[in-house]
């Protein structure tokens, strides 16, 4: 980052501090962005018509703006039509985001950060934090009543998000994960197929990959048929090594819902013989990580135990 910054001799205009979503010329630069940013953090978004990525970033930086209850200033620069700033700030590619205190930059990203990576940007700026939305405060409560099983709840509550912020990703991906608990593959992927198909958010990719999975298994009910897990039960205990049957009563719990005991069964068949079918169970692990998401604590244990099993 510019250790110093040398704005343009330009005459400056008062600061109209009620408002936190400006477009900045080169006449207006001194007073929306170095002047204001002594009364609150500005963000000077520096922007160009025929940037894709642009298109994507600056609704969530107006978002968050509108969030902050006037800690912070949102402004907009179209550097096609004025230049000047992004060559003194030597930005080489948009978009590009600079975060002014007391006059100066003091910090700043390019390219088109998710929403959750751009809030932690503000908050490390923001003596407060930005605080929760309402959409976020229902999708936090959706989330508890998801992970409780109550579906009926957790759909309300996202739906409800939803309809304060009809592109909010994590509710969009935490409905579509409701109808798969439900059972409701189509509904779901109704959902998704609605949703920013290059966004990044590991939500949305979880929901994703949670269908793919559910879509895989449903597939494999209709061309073999799954036995039923009694079946399944007598011939593991009958033959500690019938893989086939751990692998579909693996299969069985995640349908039920039964996380960790899905989990277990396939580390088992890790742990008695990794190579069986081509490394099956380890490669239906991984799916399960992928829609049970990253930060999921029974994923991160599986983890755990997967790479001491590999590489013991």
């Amino acid at each position: 980052m510019p250790t110093a910054f040398e704005p343009p001799q330009i005459d400056s205009a008062a600061v109209v501090a009620e408002c936190n979503d400006v477009d900045v010329t080169a006449e207006n630069f001194m007073a929306e962005v170095i002047e204001a940013s002594h009364a609150q953090l500005v963000l000077l978004d520096l922007w160009a018509p025929w940037c894709g990525p642009c298109k994507q970033l600056t609704p969530v930086l107006e978002k968050l703006a509108r969030q902050s209850d006037g800690a912070v200033r949102l402004a907009k620069m179209n550097i096609d039509d004025h230049p000047e700033v992004a060559q003194q700030l030597q930005v080489q590619s948009i978009p590009a985001v600079f975060a002014f205190k007391g006059g100066q930059p003091v910090d700043g990203f390019m390219g088109a950060l998710p929403e959750s990576e751009v809030k932690k940007f503000l908050d490390k700026h923001l003596e407060e934090g930005l605080g929760v939305s309402p959409a976020e405060a229902l999708i936090e409560s959706a989330s508890e009543a998801l992970a409780a099983d109550q579906l009926d709840d957790a759909l309300e509550c996202y739906s409800a998000a939803l309809a304060q912020e009809a592109d909010n990703v994590r509710a969009i991906a935490g409905l579509a994960q409701c109808h798969l608990a439900k059972g409701d593959s189509a509904a779901a992927a109704v959902i998704l197929d609605a949703a920013p198909p290059h966004d990044n958010d590991p939500s949305l990719a979880s929901a994703r990959a949670a269908l793919a999975l559910a879509q895989k298994i449903a597939e494999k009910n209709t061309d073999d048929g799954l036995r039923d897990e009694g079946t399944l039960n007598a011939a593991i205990a009958a033959d500690g090594n019938n893989h086939q049957a751990r692998f579909d009563l693996a299969l069985a719990h995640h349908g039920a819902g039964r996380r960790e005991a899905a989990l277990d069964a396939l580390l088992e068949i890790v742990a008695r013989h990794r190579d069986w079918q081509e490394e099956a169970a380890r490669k239906q692990l991984i799916e399960f990580f992928d829609a049970y998401g990253a930060q999921d604590e029974l994923v991160i244990a599986a983890r755990k135990r997967l790479s001491s099993l590999l590489f013991s």
